[in-house]
């Protein structure tokens, strides 16, 4: 086993940060890992391997050991490759902020160095002083030159950070999106539904209403899977419609869909939920490779208000259940929960 002593006294942990700082390795969490073992493992393989990287080993020999010789090593996703991108950037543009520093103070020493000359030299020598203007002339031509190098580099380095930047809030806007119907997923959901009752004002007039597609099933045994898809893409589209570009939706999983709404009552929100039932049952469903009508779409809701439940939980709770009232009822309708009352439908077909 491996054990450096701890630096200055410090903990295990900041010995593996001052390896790691010390072999130039990346601040990953499986690279954390890595060096801990290499400095506390008796696999003789394992301190081999890591001893041969040397200084600056590159991310793809660290995931290699890692992969090899620890059974919980990840490997890098396309988040942490961008984070990593990103890291590197600013790891080089504080090398060019450095390298550009370093080269203004030996041009300030070399300043300081040909003044001191100029009082020595000026008053016995004639020539000193075109000898020095020289040496100014040329320090000064080559500093400027490495200056707008950096710049222009730095400048490189910004549009990049720029677009890495991009890149990422692309990558969340994707880790937040449906893929078939490009609405919200349940991820985005869970955590909208969560955000109402952060603040106990912000739950007033919010309401809830989940959404499920009636017999679904029918039509992915009926026409496949490429048909399925179309009607969700087909309901989620109808949704959109029917409602303000500023009302949450989400596709919740399968055939589910969940819509929140702002300031507004509960016969406000049946009525919006009415809306897009009637929405997507009058949109016809083609299979477009054949022209054969594949029926009609229809949508069974439930609705509940936030300030009729404790949290999210509840409140997801009491809009399924309104929701299965309403596929208990026969399907196609829109039911809404009403506390310490006979629930009541709405525009029941």
């Amino acid at each position: 086993m491996i054990q450096l002593e701890n630096v200055e006294g410090n903990d295990p942990a900041t010995t593996v940060i001052v390896k790691m700082r010390e072999q130039g390795i990346s601040s990953l969490p499986r690279n954390y890992e890595l060096v801990y073992q290499f400095l506390n493992t008796s696999n003789a393989a394992l301190i081999r391997e890591f001893a041969a990287l040397g200084r600056r080993p590159s991310q793809e020999q660290l995931d290699s050991i890692g992969k090899k010789f620890l059974p919980h090593h990840h490997g890098v996703n396309t988040l942490d490759q961008t984070r990593e991108r990103i890291s590197e950037e600013m790891h080089g543009a504080i090398r060019l902020v450095m390298q550009d520093r370093t080269a203004l103070k030996k041009y300030s020493n070399l300043l300081g160095e040909t003044s001191s000359r100029l009082s020595e030299r000026s008053a016995s020598n004639p020539d000193a002083l075109a000898d020095l203007a020289r040496i100014i002339s040329s320090a000064t031509g080559d500093t400027i030159e490495k200056s707008g190098a950096v710049v222009q580099q730095m400048i490189e380095r910004a549009d990049e950070m720029a677009q890495l930047k991009s890149e990422l809030e692309e990558y969340k806007r994707l880790a937040t999106v449906d893929t078939i119907t490009r609405l919200s997923n349940r991820r985005a959901f869970d955590e909208r539904l969560s955000a109402i009752y952060d603040n106990k004002q912000d739950k007033m007039h919010q309401a809830l209403i989940l959404g499920d597609i009636d017999h679904f099933k029918a039509f992915n045994d009926s026409y496949g899977h490429q048909v399925g898809d179309r009607v969700l893409s087909v309901a989620a589209a109808m949704m959109q419609k029917s409602v303000n570009h500023d009302v949450f939706l989400a596709r919740t999983g399968g055939e589910e869909f969940a819509i929140i709404l702002r300031g507004i009552s509960l016969q406000d929100a049946a009525q919006a939920a009415e809306r897009i039932r009637l929405a997507v049952e009058a949109t016809p469903l083609k299979n477009h490779n054949d022209g054969i009508d594949c029926g009609r779409i229809t949508m069974s809701f439930g609705v509940c208000m936030a300030t009729d439940a404790a949290d999210a939980d509840e409140l997801y709770r009491k809009a399924d259940l309104a929701l299965y009232e309403a596929k208990d009822a026969g399907r196609n309708q829109v039911k809404t929960h009403i506390p310490k009352m006979l629930n009541w439908s709405f525009f029941k077909r």
